[in-house]
C-alpha cells in the first residue's frame, strides 16, 4: 500500500473495498468496543425487532469507510479528521457491502480533501452515507502488511538492503571477536609490567 499525498489528489479520484458482514467479524467488532446490544447477538430478541433478525452495528458499517481511507485514498499515513453519516438501510448478516470514498474537493493548502462516502449492499442499495474530511500524509507512506503481523520480519528476511546490514553486522561481530582473542587485543587478559 501507498499513502497519496495531496499533489496526486484530484477531484473525481475513487477507492472501494468489500467486506462481507459475517458472523465473527461482527462478534468480534461486538466484543472489541463493548456493544452488547441484543439486536446485534440475540437470535431471539432481534426476530421480536422490526428487522426480524439481527443487524451489524452501523459503526462496523462506518468503519469500512475509515479502512477505505487509511488503506487507499488517501491510504497510508492518513489522518481521519471529521465524517458525517446517514444509516439509510440495516445491514444484515451476511451481507456484502461495498465502502467507497471519492474526492469531492481538493483543498492544497490546508492539506485537506472532503471526501463523499457510501456503502451499498450486494444489491445496490445504499445503507450508509456521509462526507469526510482527511488529511492526506505529507510524504507518501509505503507500508507493506504481512499477514499475521509479519511485515518487518519479511522485509528484514527478503530485502537485500536487510542482507547487507546483517552481514555488516556478522562481519563486525567476527572482527570483534578476532580482536578479543588475539594477543594484546581488546579482550586480553595479558598484564603489562
Amino acid at each position: 500500500m501507498i499513502g497519496l499525498t495531496i499533489d496526486s489528489m484530484q477531484v473525481g479520484a475513487a477507492a472501494e473495498i468489500t467486506r462481507v458482514a459475517t458472523d465473527g467479524d461482527i462478534a468480534d467488532f461486538v466484543d472489541a468496543v463493548g456493544d452488547h446490544n441484543p439486536i446485534h447477538a440475540d437470535r431471539e430478541y432481534a426476530a421480536t425487532t422490526i428487522f426480524k433478525e439481527r443487524i451489524a452495528p452501523g459503526i462496523w458499517t462506518a468503519g469500512l469507510i475509515s479502512a477505505v481511507i487509511g488503506t487507499r485514498l488517501p491510504g497510508p499515513g492518513a489522518i481521519y479528521l471529521s465524517q458525517d453519516l446517514k444509516f439509510l438501510k440495516p445491514v444484515m448478516f451476511g451481507d456484502t457491502i461495498a465502502a467507497r470514498a471519492e474526492v469531492l474537493e481538493v483543498n492544497r493548502d490546508k492539506n485537506r480533501l472532503r471526501l463523499r462516502t457510501v456503502c451499498t449492499n450486494q444489491r445496490g442499495e445504499p445503507v450508509l452515507t456521509g462526507e469526510a474530511l482527511v488529511m492526506p500524509s505529507k510524504v507518501p507512506v509505503v507500508y507493506e502488511k504481512a499477514p499475521n503481523g509479519a511485515a518487518w520480519m519479511a522485509f528484514w528476511a527478503f530485502s537485500p538492503l536487510a542482507w547487507a546490514a546483517q552481514g555488516a553486522a556478522l562481519w563486525s561481530r567476527l572482527g570483534a571477536s578476532a580482536l578479543a582473542a588475539s594477543p594484546g587485543g581488546c579482550g586480553s587478559s595479558r598484564e603489562v609490567t
